[in-house]
């Protein structure tokens, strides 16, 4: 049994699954609740006319996030952790203060989505729906094991798949969705504008930069064959190939799901105007709402789990041990008695400097 387990777990498909993680998790958090809502919005309101956005943001989620991703791990703590390190705590106490109060009114909105979808399904007050999801969500954190943890919120990334199937079902036009895929169409319409900036800040949103870092260093930390880069500069080209190609694959499947929801709105909304002055010879069928409801709802739900999952930024936070800090302060004195070359201010652009 031991040996067809080793077996199958060196086919490509599971070197694969062992390799995505980080980049996967934060990528389908990117499609939340809210961000949904914000590409049902631009689809609906510009149709196809916005494709264009989520092919330009992926080369800039892609170098964000993997930069991200190297500061966790090559040092071995989060984006907090090394503010922390390297940076006056009048700098720190803000950043993350103003991270908080985004992620507060972040997991606001997706858990009151998640509270409104179980009561379009089985009715009810939907505020007792999300105090339920969230002592659920806190109950799960508290007392389930990371490694298992992380495993749940990977799996549940595939729910995100149910609009690309959705949008294979309906009719849409191929041909305008890669003309305006490829070739941008960009107007000084304020509303557009707005359009514009909204997809580029839920496109690209700062708490993703800690959440990939951090969970990185948190990776680390739990296999024991890992160190930080800093201390185990043999493990850089394999752990910086990995996270090349989990962040690439990561963002690549936010970036199709959200450009398959604003290509399904499109297509639904442009119908639907089209037939809004056409009489009905009857009505749909209820089970047949049912079953569409269920299905988007499921869905809903499902990729609301990773917009709801952990911030690992706790650890970066605590206090450093007395006995740390003077081996620090030493370890400094130290290496400024010594003569070395011209480098530049920021020390910590020479730990980054991988690859």
């Amino acid at each position: 049994m031991t040996a067809a387990n080793g077996r199958r777990k060196n086919r490509p498909g599971w070197r694969i699954l062992r390799i995505l993680g980080p980049g996967l998790i934060t990528g389908a958090s990117d499609d939340d609740p809210s961000g949904i809502g914000t590409y049902s919005q631009v689809g609906a309101q510009f149709g196809y006319g916005m494709s264009w956005v989520m092919l330009f943001s992926y080369p800039l989620m892609c170098a964000i996030q993997e930069i991200s991703a190297r500061i966790g791990r090559v040092t071995g703590s989060g984006i907090a952790g090394n503010i922390r390190r390297h940076y006056s705590p009048w700098l720190l106490y803000p950043i993350v203060a103003l991270l908080l109060v985004a992620n507060t009114i972040n997991l606001g909105a997706d858990l009151g989505a998640m509270g409104d979808v179980v009561r379009m399904l089985i009715g009810g007050p939907p505020h007792l729906y999300v105090i339920f999801f969230g002592i659920f969500c806190v109950l799960l954190q508290t007392y389930v094991q990371y490694a298992r943890y992380v495993s749940i919120l990977k799996w549940s990334t595939l729910s995100l798949f149910a609009y690309v199937g959705t949008a294979l079902i309906v009719d849409v036009h191929w041909g305008e969705v890669a003309r305006h895929t490829l070739i941008p169409s960009f107007s000084f319409n304020g509303d557009y504008i707005t359009a514009i900036v909204a997809v580029m800040g839920t496109t690209i949103s700062p708490y993703l930069f800690f959440w990939q870092s951090s969970q990185e260093s948190e990776d680390q930390r739990v296999d024991p064959k890992a160190h930080a880069l800093v201390s185990a500069p043999a493990q850089a080209p394999a752990a910086l190939k990995r996270i090349r190609l989990d962040t690439y694959f990561g963002m690549g499947v936010s970036n199709l799901i959200a450009l398959f929801i604003i290509i399904t709105t499109a297509a639904t909304s442009t119908r639907a105007a089209s037939l809004i002055s056409r009489p009905r010879p009857r009505r749909p069928r209820r089970c047949a709402r049912s079953r569409g409801a269920l299905r988007l709802s499921s869905s809903l739900l499902a990729s609301s789990a990773p917009a709801c999952s952990p911030f690992p930024c706790s650890r970066d936070l605590r206090p450093m041990p007395l006995a740390k800090r003077a081996a620090g302060r030493r370890a400094l004195h130290a290496n400024r008695s010594r003569p070395r070359p011209f480098t530049l201010p920021w020390r910590s652009r020479r730990r980054l400097a991988w690859g």
